[in-house]
């Protein structure tokens, strides 16, 4: 089998608000029981996940994921979204190449997506926009909590001007538990502090509406996320979870953890967790 360790090769597929850098960590050389598509978090970048990418690869997975618009090396201004459903349509965009790209035909598809990008997935699948055989949410952004600042901004930029970006107020020490996570994420050049008024909108509107809909979920998922977040609401996603059809969605709370549960330092449980729900699914 491949190195687990190799590094992403890069490219680059049209994308609403130009092009999308897109990251692949094959395996040529192995047999493949699916590919994980992964869908970043707000601010960040996919090139965060290698060590996502190692673990999923050294369990026989291909994987690919994305910049979003306005991260990263993808193109659009920091922290923007052209319009809302973009993110939506560029998810779909780089669906659709992926199974073109597939290892073979019907190869199953997996989507994870953390925080904004675990918003972006499941309004994408909500919305009836593709179909996957899973998904992964981890630490979704189902509820936001705005300081009063945001709040009276929300409250007239999105309309008046939502395309003006601010700062978008996450504090860093509470990405991770390890310290060396959050200086990393500190010290990344790829990391930015932007969000548009219309984006923080989006966010806002679109993880109420997720909760909303959650009874009409139908896709088997698997939901893991932080007690302790301080970025996101943890209630929403455990409201989320419940609300969802009986035996659809797997849900696990892992209380002590912050924001980012790959990244905490007890990341075994949630990798080993992931593991046995993938393979039970998906493993020939």
């Amino acid at each position: 089998m491949t190195s687990p360790n190799t590094s992403p090769t890069l490219s680059s597929l049209p994308g609403q608000a130009g092009p999308l850098a897109v990251y692949d960590w094959p395996l040529p050389d192995a047999p493949v029981l699916g590919t994980v598509l992964l869908v970043h978090g707000l601010g960040e970048h996919a090139g965060r996940y290698q060590n996502v990418a190692s673990h999923l690869r050294s369990w026989g997975f291909s994987v690919r994921a994305y910049d979003q618009q306005g991260h990263g090396r993808s193109a659009g201004p920091r922290g923007d979204m052209r319009s809302p459903g973009s993110l939506q349509a560029d998810l779909v965009s780089v669906i659709d190449d992926t199974r073109a790209r597939g290892p073979a035909p019907n190869s199953p598809l997996i989507l994870l997506g953390h925080s904004m990008g675990g918003l972006v997935v499941a309004r994408t699948l909500a919305e009836g926009l593709c179909t996957v055989d899973a998904a992964v949410l981890s630490s979704p952004a189902l509820g936001a909590t705005p300081n009063w600042l945001q709040k009276c901004l929300l409250a007239t930029l999105p309309k008046l001007a939502p395309h003006l970006c601010v700062d978008n107020g996450l504090d860093a020490q509470f990405v991770a538990r390890d310290p060396a996570v959050v200086q990393a994420y500190k010290d990344d050049p790829w990391v930015h502090r932007r969000i548009s008024a219309g984006l923080a909108a989006w966010i806002l509107a679109q993880g109420r509406q997720a909760v909303a809909e959650a009874p009409q979920w139908s896709v088997p998922t698997l939901l893991v996320y932080a007690g302790d977040d301080h970025l996101v609401q943890a209630a929403a996603s455990t409201v989320w979870a419940q609300s969802a059809p009986e035996g659809l969605v797997q849900a696990h709370c892992f209380e002590a953890m912050y924001h980012e549960v790959f990244h905490d330092p007890e990341q075994a449980q949630v990798f080993s967790l992931l593991k046995r729900w993938l393979l039970a699914r998906f493993s020939a």
